[in-house]
């Protein structure tokens, strides 16, 4: 390996800074010449990452109904905009800052303040924080899909804001700062586990039960309602593009570009692998004999958020094993939202929290200290090296996580919601036509308008029957028992509209 940048940077015969060093007066690339390298693939692992926020957009967009499809696009953006501002403003320095305390950082970076030329291992530190950044983005838009279909937009925003402030920040310090308390426990904690899913998990299983559930025109008992998603084709788009940018999240965790990160890389796309298995087999069980491309995505999606604590950390036999099992733990928590009774329809909590929880404890049995010294410098052992203690560290990493984000992240939902102006729920009207109708301006997904106006003039309720709307994505009881005379004029009525439109 080339020599650390941070040995070039102490040298006491060189004037530099805290920032690392005045580029008016010497060139700040000298420390990097050696490992440059670095730099090229931790920059590329940035870019590859990137894609997950909008994957995550069509994900989410795919799983929900029509109506309110459009919304959590521009969530998506919504919090690449929010999130981004908040990392650059304090959210980096309260997470990463040198002088941070065991469970928060400083405003010692306030507004990335001497965050210039220093090294942060190989890396110049402008390129860690913006690396970084981008499992800021991650995180929260993971956790804001835990109030679909009901939220308004701006208290979304400014929830998403504090929330990365006062939960995903100090988890981070706690997890990966090196005053942190998870981190000198330790517990492991390759690439987010703990700080990226279990937070994120729990954070919107809170926002679910705070907003409440879904409103249901025919249900006045108001159970947990559960919908067909409305279009498997961006669910998938979408689950491609995460797993595309997962290669970036874990690969780029190890902030090198050594044997280690190839490894982490192979792990990373088998357990995923496994996940689709998994997941897969017991659809086929259950479905009698037939599949999913929902459930094939889902199974992914829980194979890659198991193996992020371990991804770095375990020989690639056990990744197969922790993806497979993964997937399955949390296919067998399908009716969670039931058991809970909360209406947590994105099911985050289901395949974030709960997958992390299965993934950071697999961590402690299958770490390998030969694993993490690919990088040639990290020693981490579990129980195949007959660490025993590893498995409960873990366990509190699981447990601390879990309390201090459902009680904050609570306690933020009630206070925001009680701030006149910020309330979140939308009035019934809009929650029941839909987000799109009333918080976009005039956009709306696919077919949405033909489908309003064939709803406007009766046409799919015509004859009694059942009929898919197109926009809620279940079969809905007719609303009047027309003739067949009737049924006939409406659909004429309807044509003269979409003709006239």
């Amino acid at each position: 390996m080339a020599e650390l940048p941070s040995a070039v940077f102490n040298d006491s015969s060189v004037d530099w800074t805290s920032a690392g060093g005045d580029s008016r007066d010497m060139d700040v690339n000298v420390a990097y010449v050696a490992s440059g390298f670095h730099q090229v693939w931790m920059m590329a692992a940035t870019v590859f990452v990137f894609p997950i926020i909008p994957g995550l957009g069509l994900f989410y967009a795919g799983l929900c109904r029509r109506k309110s499809a459009t919304t959590l696009l521009w969530q998506s953006m919504g919090v690449l905009g929010v999130i981004s501002f908040q990392w650059f403003f304090w959210g980096y320095s309260l997470a990463y800052a040198a002088n941070a305390n065991p469970f928060i950082g400083t405003l010692t970076n306030f507004g990335m303040k001497n965050v210039v030329s220093v090294a942060i291992g190989y890396l110049p530190e402008p390129l860690f924080a913006l690396y970084q950044c981008m499992f800021a983005l991650c995180t929260v838009m993971i956790m804001i899909g835990g109030a679909f279909e009901r939220a308004r937009l701006l208290p979304s925003m400014i929830f998403a804001f504090c929330w990365a402030t006062i939960v995903y920040c100090p988890i981070v310090c706690w997890t990966w700062n090196a005053q942190g308390w998870l981190f000198n426990l330790p517990a492991l904690d390759f690439a987010g586990g703990g700080p990226v899913h279990i937070s994120s998990g729990t954070g919107a299983l809170a926002y679910a039960l705070i907003i409440g559930k879904r409103l249901e025109q025919n249900d006045p008992k108001r159970r947990v309602p559960k919908y067909v998603p409305h279009n498997p084709t961006l669910i998938f788009i979408g689950t491609w593009m995460i797993w595309f940018g997962w290669f970036g999240f874990n690969g780029g965790s190890t902030l090198n570009a050594s044997v280690r990160t190839s490894y982490v890389m192979q792990n990373t796309n088998l357990a995923a692998a496994t996940g689709v298995m998994g997941w897969s087999a017991l659809d086929y069980l259950f479905y009698r004999g037939r599949f999913s491309v929902v459930g094939a995505c889902q199974g992914c999606i829980a194979g890659l958020v198991a193996i992020t604590p371990a991804a770095g950390f375990v020989p690639v036999y056990f990744a197969a094993v922790i993806g497979f099992l993964g997937a399955v733990g949390v296919r067998l928590c399908d009716n969670i939202n039931h058991w809970l009774r909360v209406d947590e329809g994105m099911e985050v909590f289901k395949l974030h929290a709960i997958g992390g929880i299965i993934g950071a404890l697999l961590t402690g049995l299958f770490a390998a200290d030969w694993v993490s010294l690919l990088d040639g410098a990290t020693e981490a052992q579990g129980w195949v090296d007959h660490n025993y203690i590893q498995l409960g560290y873990q366990f509190a990493e699981v447990c601390a996580i879990v309390g201090y984000t459902f009680v904050v992240t609570i306690i933020l939902l009630l206070i925001i919601d009680h701030i006149p102006g910020l309330k979140f729920r939308v009035p019934e009207h809009q929650e029941i036509e839909g987000l799109d109708k009333h918080l976009l301006f005039e956009e709306g997904m696919g077919d949405y308008e033909l489908a309003e106006t064939l709803r406007a003039a009766g046409y799919l309720h015509a004859g009694g029957m059942l009929v898919n709307d197109g926009i809620t994505g279940v079969e809905l009881p007719a609303l009047s028992t027309s003739s067949a005379e009737e049924s006939k004029d409406k659909a004429a009525e309807a044509s003269g509209k979409i003709a006239s439109d």
